[in-house]
Formats: structure tokens, C-alpha cells, sequence
């Protein structure tokens, strides 16, 4: 965006009678207190709380605000980015099911490490800007988080996606803080903690071995082989459920991707394929349309042809149809506890025969979320395992 089309939004928007600006005025009469908070990013960032306007950087910020906000999530909410809507279309019918007003929210387009908006963002005027961390940069270099400031417009980077086990929690605590629910943020951390406590405390008491695992990353959503995770994100949670992921071994960050001859040479016992209805972006792709209310029969069927890729040829995954997948979105959300308590099933059955993944969700579902439970979010080959 030029800067001659900056000022001119900024002028239009400061021309905008006030009664305009908003359809939710009455938000705006709640009194607000300037405050300093510290974002993932480190940064010290003054912003107005508690917030009633927020843009979303990316609709799956969705998933926590609701959490914390269950009773009227979209009220504070002027614009998203629609990623929710074709990345989750399950889930998105579920909370157009239950607040239709859903459909008129704005939406703009983008990626996780793209540019905000902020055509949106200034027309909005918000009273923050959720950015995840990975747009850090692209923001940064294009000026974008200055000229937004420039509009008293703050933005906050948060993350679920590169560092989750470390900054889930802060951005649960941080988004608490600006949306005057603190209490209730705690509420959620406590019921995360005591979920990973049920797989952490079997494993330092019983300490089995760890079976290898490959993470095959985005399965379907393109006919690459092999997409994986490093050390992080759904590496990190394989190695809190008990097994060794093997990108660990190979990628320096928390994406990327190995040969299938070194997948193969590594020899997964077990297989994971992270995937989700991608209808939207990949018509007819091989994904696995795993997630809220997915037909489970459907997605095994879809799974078998996994077992056919060269990289698994001769492993041991292959040879005892270790293969699984699992609702991609766990990988940017602050449900990953739940992942973590499927793979652990998975890798230990007889150490977590009494753990149930659906029951935890549903819990928390009950607890923490304006929509019901769907099971759907896991699928083995195994028709016995979990």
C-alpha cells in the first residue's frame, strides 16, 4: 500500500461520523484503561483494555477467543482473515450454526506469514490486531505495525505454531489480560496442564521405550514427499507421548522436509499423518478430511494409500500398519494437549488404556466452548487402537 493511499484511508477515517465507524457502539461505552503488556514477541505494546474491537490476523485466533469468551466470541471481533473458513470448514459451520452473524463478519485473505490487511485494519479501526509471530517479519519489513501505531492501532504478535509448548500459555495469559478475562485464562491453563500431566506422569514413572516416529506433515494438501516437523510443534509432541520423532534428528527448525530414501534408511515404527477436509484448496486431494464430525470409515480408507509411498516401503510402520492420522490444526491451536494424549494412545496402548483424547476434548468443549463436541479428530489403520 502507498503512503498516499494510507493517509488517504486515515483521512476517510477520521471524516467517518463516529456513530459510523462502529455497529458496536455500545462496546465502545465500556471504559477502557491504557496498559503496557508484553507480547510473544517481547515487545512492550500500549494498548486500551479491555479490547472490544479486535482484528484477527488469522481466523483460527478463533479457537481461543472463544475459549475465553465463550458466551459472545464475535462480539469484540470487526474483521478475520478467512483462513478458518477454508482450512476448517467443520468447525466454521459449527459457530455459523450457533451465531449466523458469523457470515457478515469481514473477511480479507492471506497467509500466516503474510502482510496484515491494513486497508482493514485502518477502514476497522480496532482497538488491536492480532498478528501470529511468523508475520513478524513481513510486517516489520513493509513498515505496516509503525503505520498502524501511527493510527493508535496497536499490534500484538501471539503464537501457537512455532513454539507452542513455550508460548501457548502467554498468549492464553496475554489475550486474558486485553479481553478483561484473566480468571478465565487461568481457568484454560489449568485444564491444559492437567490433561499433559496424565501422559507426562505414566511416562517418568513407567519410562518405556521410545518408538520412532515420522510426522508426515500437510498429508494431502500436496503430493510432496516428505513434509515434517523439527523439534517443535508436532515433533515436540511426539516426544511429550513417549516416542522419538525422527525430523528431529534432521531439520534445524519447525518445518521442513526429508527425502523419502531418509525416511526409509530411518524406518518409522509408526507413521502420522497430519491432514484435515481441504476441500477448498485441494478439490479431490488425497488429505484426510479428519476433524469435528468427519466420517472415521471415510478417513481410513484415505489413509491406506499412505501405506503406498515409496518412504515407508519396507519400514516398520508398513509391515504393522502403523499408520495414523490426526486433525492438522492441532499444530496451530491451543488444543495441542489433545494430540498429544491421541499419540500417546498410539505409541503406549497398554500404558494409556484408560486414557480417552475424545473425553478430554468433550470436556473441554463443555467447559470452555459455545459449540458441542464432534468426535472425528483421529484415525488409525489399527481398527483396534484408539
Amino acid at each position: 500500500m502507498t503512503c498516499l493511499r494510507l493517509y488517504a484511508f486515515a483521512i476517510i477515517l477520521l471524516l467517518t461520523p463516529l456513530t459510523a465507524l462502529s455497529a458496536r457502539a455500545e462496546n465502545d461505552a465500556v471504559p477502557q484503561t491504557t496498559v503496557t503488556v508484553k507480547d510473544i514477541a517481547g515487545r512492550d505494546v500500549q494498548v486500551k483494555v479491555p479490547v472490544s474491537r479486535m482484528l484477527l490476523g488469522e481466523g483460527r485466533q478463533l479457537y481461543l477467543i472463544a475459549s475465553l469468551d465463550r458466551e459472545n466470541p464475535l462480539e469484540r471481533v470487526v474483521a478475520w482473515r478467512n483462513d478458518l473458513i477454508e482450512a476448517d470448514p467443520a468447525t466454521y459451520r459449527q459457530y455459523l450454526d450457533k451465531f449466523p452473524e458469523l457470515a457478515k463478519l469481514p473477511t480479507f485473505k492471506g497467509n500466516e506469514g503474510s502482510l496484515i490487511d491494513i486497508e482493514s485494519a485502518i477502514v476497522k479501526k480496532p482497538d488491536v490486531v492480532l498478528l501470529n509471530l511468523e508475520a513478524k517479519q513481513a510486517n516489520e519489513d513493509a513498515q505496516y505495525v509503525e503505520k498502524l501505531a501511527s493510527l493508535d492501532i496497536p499490534v500484538l504478535y501471539i503464537d501457537f505454531r512455532h513454539y507452542p509448548l513455550q508460548n501457548a500459555d502467554p498468549t492464553i495469559r496475554l489475550l486474558g489480560k486485553i479481553m478483561g478475562r484473566e480468571e478465565r485464562a487461568e481457568d484454560v491453563i489449568s485444564f491444559r496442564r492437567q490433561a499433559m500431566a496424565r501422559v507426562e506422569d505414566v511416562l517418568a514413572k513407567m519410562k518405556p521405550d521410545r518408538p520412532k516416529v515420522f510426522i508426515e506433515r500437510i498429508g494431502g494438501y500436496t503430493e510432496d514427499c516428505c513434509l515434517s516437523f523439527g523439534a517443535e510443534n508436532f515433533g515436540k509432541y511426539v516426544d511429550l507421548a513417549g516416542g522419538h520423532n525422527i525430523g528431529s534428528d534432521f531439520l534445524p527448525s519447525t518445518f521442513g522436509q526429508l527425502s523419502p530414501e531418509q525416511v526409509v534408511v530411518s524406518n518409522p515404527d509408526h507413521v502420522i499423518v497430519t491432514s484435515a477436509d481441504w476441500q477448498a484448496y485441494v478439490p479431490g486431494g488425497r488429505w484426510i478430511p479428519v476433524g469435528p464430525n468427519a466420517d472415521l470409515d471415510a478417513s481410513r480408507k484415505k489413509l491406506e494409500w499412505y501405506t503406498l509411498r515409496d518412504a515407508y516401503a519396507g519400514t516398520t510402520a508398513q509391515n504393522k500398519r502403523n499408520f495414523h492420522a490426526i486433525w492438522h490444526q492441532f499444530y496451530n491451536s491451543p488444543y495441542e494437549f489433545i494430540a498429544v494424549q491421541w499419540i500417546a494412545k498410539w505409541l503406549h496402548p497398554d500404558l494409556f488404556a484408560d486414557l480417552d483424547p475424545d473425553r478430554t476434548f468433550a470436556e473441554y468443549h463443555k467447559r470452555f466452548l459455545p459449540i458441542g463436541y464432534q468426535p472425528g479428530y483421529a484415525v488409525s489403520l489399527d481398527t483396534q487402537a484408539p
